[in-house]
């Protein structure tokens, strides 16, 4: 079984305490959650382990249903082990790990992780059909050994912290709600891709960065950023849409650095949103477009400062 295989490759020295999830975007939920694990863990002298998902189990439960993600699987298991983990342990969630029940699923964690006891939000659920609720694993965990520690969210403005209220925070292109809830700016991170070289010509030349079909995106238009290349900090602003006035309709995420000049086609390029400056909008001509970037270029250099 591949799922034994994954979980086998994690040799923990002594007891663990867990905790289960996809943890999309690490939000400020997760690490109240994280933070609850860690305190426990080191308290009774267990090891902190979080077991993710490399895709989210709607993927494969419901392969129509297109659900964009806030991070990668390499960004989430970086952001789970600052915040403390011990151990983060990602599965690979297939037709396999689907169909085990949740007792079944319980076992293997115990044999291989040597697991002593779950932390989990009020309504998780795992195994087959989700029978694995908080009730049921506290009864299992009266039969078979383990402790259930159940961590109330974090409510925020009157809103419930989530993935899902992050997506529909960039939808609306509010960056300050997204960076509240996930207690720091959202990023987006690519490779630099050739482009179509207009921002040459309009004076602002502008770095395409190749992002996954899957990664959300803020909506269309045009933010103050903070770019990371290698070990360097850029004041930047970042266009997200389709560039209407050249009618190419393709949608991109295009960066200008400011105060950079040099080649950095096929290096790897991270932009934190910090703040919508405008709507993306078409223009009349070239002209009247240099002009507008030249405007955002000076308005973010102040929020940026």
């Amino acid at each position: 079984m591949q799922i034994v295989s994954e979980l086998s490759s994690v040799k923990p020295e002594r007891g663990t305490l867990l905790t289960i999830g996809v943890f999309d975007g690490v939000h400020l939920g997760h690490k109240h959650l994280i933070g609850k694990l860690t305190q426990q863990a080191s308290k009774n002298n267990l090891l902190s382990s979080v077991v993710t998902f490399s895709c989210h189990p709607k993927a494969v439960l419901s392969p129509r249903t297109r659900l964009v993600r806030l991070t990668t699987l390499e960004e989430r298991i970086t952001f789970l082990k600052d915040l403390g983990a011990d151990f983060v342990v990602p599965l690979t969630f297939g037709t396999e790990l689907a169909a085990l029940s949740a007792r079944e699923f319980v076992i293997l964690l115990q044999r291989h992780l040597h697991m002593q006891g779950l932390v989990i939000g009020p309504n998780f659920a795992l195994g087959q059909g989700r029978e694995g609720d908080v009730a049921w694993l506290q009864a299992l965990g009266q039969e078979l050994g383990f402790t259930v520690e159940v961590v109330e969210p974090i409510v925020l403005e009157g809103s419930l912290v989530s993935s899902t209220s992050i997506r529909k925070a960039l939808t609306r292109g509010d960056m300050n709600m997204t960076s509240k809830l996930l207690g720091r700016h959202f990023r987006l991170s690519g490779q630099v891709m050739g482009g179509t070289e207009r921002g040459h010509v309009l004076g602002f030349p502008t770095a395409n960065i190749g992002v996954d079909s899957e990664q959300a995106l803020p909506s269309d238009g045009v933010y103050a950023t903070l770019g990371y290349l290698g070990d360097k900090v850029y004041r930047s602003v970042t266009n997200i849409g389709t560039r209407p006035t050249f009618g190419e309709g393709e949608r991109t995420v295009e960066v200008f650095l400011i105060d950079f000049d040099g080649d950095i086609y096929s290096q790897n390029l991270t932009v934190e949103l910090i703040e919508r400056l405008r709507g993306e909008t078409k223009f009349a001509d070239a002209k009247e477009l240099s002009a507008q970037i030249a405007r955002d270029v000076e308005q973010a250099r102040a929020i940026l400062r």
